[in-house]
């Protein structure tokens, strides 16, 4: 009897006018490579986030959908909430 897990990004969707990049992470644990158990873990990046940790997809994406119109609006935008 063999368990193991695996971790992976399952989902990432853009979301809102600020384009805020949502990324689901699914943990897949499997017996004999028979899936037993799937759990799910979402975060956000924002586009004021800082990206260095995030996985080369997840980077990719954020630079091209984060760009300086977007960043500049979100800082316009966080502005107007003080």
């Amino acid at each position: 009897m063999a368990l193991t897990e695996e971790t992976i990004q399952d989902k990432i969707e853009i979301v809102s006018e600020h384009k805020f990049v949502q990324v689901r992470t699914a943990t897949v644990i499997k017996k004999d490579g028979t899936e037993i158990s799937r759990g799910y873990h979402r975060h956000v990046v924002a586009p004021d986030a800082d990206i260095s940790g995030e996985s080369t997809e997840v980077q990719a994406i954020c630079n091209a959908v984060h760009t300086d119109a977007v960043k500049a609006a979100y800082a316009a935008h966080l502005a107007s909430q003080e």
